[in-house]
């Protein structure tokens, strides 16, 4: 299981589905709290796309899964990891590739997508018009504040915040380092995304039930060449939503 060290010497966890394929690498990035295996690996998105013939790898992101974990909130942001993923690019010498973001993940894939002319195609999902509106994930459902106080409360069952509270049984189910994501809380993208000048063919997926992905047709309006999809599931369940992996496969099947 190979890693990377960033610029900043954050040691990057990632796995390579490596096959013989004349089409682009495709990139999955997770959400927060999430990693690699949650998000992609054991819903069987990895298994679908590799199964089309194409390479595929999956990153744990800063702070999270197998990834490094500084406490620091000034070595985290989307706007850092979209740093890595660019990074990790250049070291494998990609010439061109597909990226795919979940949640804080398509906020990061949003970042890169504006900066990074290699991106082919682009697939978010989890996200919708906060991300216009406010400039990243939807921190009206759950607030930064709150979620830094629920990811480091000694006692779980003093959270009092609803959304918070789910955000912190995930992290205690997960076993994550729950400084680390405190430290991201901290950190999270909240300032005007450059849309219009990613000019990738771009697929929005959003959940019907979503409260992180409520009017994605906002965010697709504003996307210079976007498709709108929506399927079933919340937040965590639309990634795992037999739909949501049939039309990511799809709309990257292009020559």
């Amino acid at each position: 299981m190979p890693y990377f060290k960033t610029s900043d010497d954050v040691e990057i966890h990632y796995r390579l589905w490596e096959q013989d394929s004349r089409q682009p690498l495709i990139l999955l990035h997770h959400g927060f709290i999430a990693d690699a295996d949650v998000d992609w690996i054991s819903p069987g998105i990895v298994q679908v796309l590799a199964e089309t013939g194409r390479r595929v790898l999956a990153l744990d992101a800063r702070g999270h899964g197998r990834s490094g974990k500084p406490h620091d909130p000034a070595r985290y942001g989307e706007a850092r990891m979209a740093e890595d993923l660019r990074e990790l690019m250049d070291l494998l010498d990609e010439e061109a590739y597909d990226l795919v973001g979940y949640s804080m993940g398509a906020v990061v894939s949003l970042l890169t997508a504006a900066r990074d002319t290699r991106i082919r195609r682009l697939v978010i999902g989890g996200v919708g018009a906060a991300v216009v509106e406010l400039g990243g994930v939807d921190s009206r459902v759950v607030g930064g504040p709150a979620l830094v106080d629920a990811l480091t409360a000694e006692d779980p069952s003093t959270v009092t915040d609803p959304s918070a509270a789910d955000f912190r049984a995930f992290a205690d189910a997960v076993g994550a380092d729950r400084l680390a994501l405190a430290a991201h809380a901290r950190a999270i993208h909240q300032e005007p995304i450059p849309l219009t000048e990613i000019t990738a063919p771009t697929l929005l997926l959003a959940g019907e039930d979503d409260p992180l992905a409520t009017r994605p047709e906002v965010l697709a309006g504003a996307l210079p060449a976007a498709t709108l999809r929506t399927v079933p599931g919340d937040h965590s369940g639309a990634v795992g939503a037999p739909a949501f992996v049939t039309e990511l496969a799809a709309f990257l099947d292009v020559p």
